[in-house]
């Protein structure tokens, strides 16, 4: 599988450019492209899925642990030409105090990919060389293939820069002027998300392929990306993960040996957070999952009997999430008659009392607001209490992101306990519904969809 691992020294040189573009233009040549995002990140992705018409994945060696970074590799480029591979922060930067872990470079190494690097010439000239040598010996295992320079000023400027990386011996493979125009707005959580934009954000991959086809060398990318030696793993499947799980104890099996229970999703512009992984291994596990969208959709799928609340942006769209009254009504009695819901930060939030003043499901006595402050960073978490999403005593990594604060914080029967980097505990868990800040990555305890399918099963 030809791939390329896209890295920076530093969050801001424009590594979502570069990946996005780079994506979309071996697209437009007619290669089947594999999209994916080191790290958490669940904002970037929908670009990637824009730009390569496939889901973005994401590959995180903390989360899923480093031992799984390959194999879901491996099965999300299946079949495809070449594979693109977005880092995450600078290089060489990972979980905090865990060395290299998570981050771009180990990686890079687990894949075995070449590295090209992104970097910002706009307030730099010869310096560039003594940059980019720094990061190419930093970690001999790292292989920094080439360099693209984005945000370059002009053709003297242009000139200088090459220069400085002929003498230092590192290729450059693409050189991309300012463009303001191919921006993508941010606002408190990074990137607006493509679900929110998407006929502009379509303009700005079309843009973003135009501008990477026009500065950067791609038959020497693609050449680079061959260079890339076979993956000495199997590919990770859903089905073989869901299947390795033991069966409950009830004995009943797994829930595809009737009539799939329907597992509903939300979606739309205010829910956008998803792996596609946890879709994939709740359909290994027998579920029929649903999509709808609680911005529009005034009623739960028909048999519905298990329901995902993942993360987005419920706090720009409070007004419209709050005046659906209906489905509000819906996800309240759904919740209160004991239906298994597993809702994550976003879905948190939409199942309290209020958002900001506005009400919302009013399943948990809680109240959530906008905040300042930013809470950001991976967790170590343990399940305090039996829910259907995880029995208690079960461990797994997430990670938290968002500018809200739900008061309390946790209710009597709390969702998990922090052990990493602070102790404490957090989240909900009342009859069928686990809710929590805490994003997880279901590839990385499969028991966890298979727990929920088995709930939602049992609801038939």
């Amino acid at each position: 599988m030809p791939r390329l691992v896209i890295a920076a020294p530093s969050s801001g040189s424009g590594k979502t450019t570069v990946a996005t573009g780079l994506m979309a233009a071996f697209s437009e040549r007619g290669l089947a492209v594999s999209p994916h995002k080191a790290g958490p990140d669940y904002i970037d992705p929908g670009y990637h899925a824009l730009a390569t018409g496939r889901p973005g994945r994401n590959l995180d060696a903390f989360m899923c642990g480093p031992e799984l970074v390959a194999p879901l590799f491996a099965h999300g480029a299946a079949g495809c030409d070449l594979a693109v591979v977005e880092g995450v922060m600078g290089l060489y930067d990972g979980a905090a105090g865990r060395g290299e872990l998570a981050s771009t470079a180990q990686v890079a190494k687990l894949l075995r990919a070449p590295v090209v690097l992104v970097v910002d010439a706009s307030s730099q000239s010869r310096s560039v060389a003594a940059l980019v040598h720094g990061f190419a010996s930093f970690d001999p295992q790292v292989r920094l293939g080439g360099v693209i320079l984005n945000k370059v000023g002009s053709d003297r400027h242009e000139v200088m820069l090459r220069e400085a990386l002929e003498e230092a011996g590192m290729p450059v493979l693409g050189v991309l002027r300012r463009a303001p125009q191919v921006a993508t707005p941010s606002r408190h959580l990074g990137l607006v998300p493509v679900a929110e934009r998407h006929t502009d954000a379509l303009a700005s991959v079309a843009a973003l392929a135009a501008q990477v086809r026009a500065g950067c060398d791609l038959d020497a990318l693609m050449a680079l990306a061959r260079t890339a030696p076979p993956l000495d793993c199997e590919a990770w499947s859903p089905d073989r993960a869901s299947s390795a799980v033991e069966a409950p104890e009830s004995g009943r099996g797994a829930p595809g040996k009737a009539a799939a229970p329907v597992i509903a999703v939300a979606g739309g512009a205010a829910f956008t957070f998803s792996y596609a992984e946890h879709s994939e291994l709740l359909t290994a596990a027998g579920a029929e999952v649903v999509t709808f969208d609680p911005l529009r959709d005034e009623a739960l799928p028909p048999g519905t009997s298990g329901l995902v609340i993942g993360g987005g942006f419920p706090e720009v769209y409070a007004p419209e999430l709050s005046a659906n009254e209906p489905l509000r009504a819906a996800v309240a009695a759904f919740a209160a008659s004991g239906g298994p819901v597993a809702a994550e930060c976003a879905g948190l939030l939409y199942l309290g009392r209020s958002l900001d003043g506005k009400p919302m499901c009013g399943v948990l006595d809680a109240d959530a607001r906008m905040s300042e402050r930013l809470t950001l960073g991976y967790r170590e978490a343990v399940a305090v209490s039996d829910s259907a999403l995880a029995q208690a005593g079960t461990r797994l990594r997430g990670h938290e992101f968002h500018r809200t604060v739900i008061e309390p914080g946790a209710g009597a029967a709390p969702a998990w306990g922090f052990t990493h980097p602070e102790r404490r505990v957090e989240g909900f868990v009342q009859q069928g519904v686990h809710a929590s800040y805490l994003h997880t990555h279901w590839a990385a305890e499969p028991s966890v969809a298979r727990r929920f399918a088995e709930a939602a099963a049992a609801r038939r």
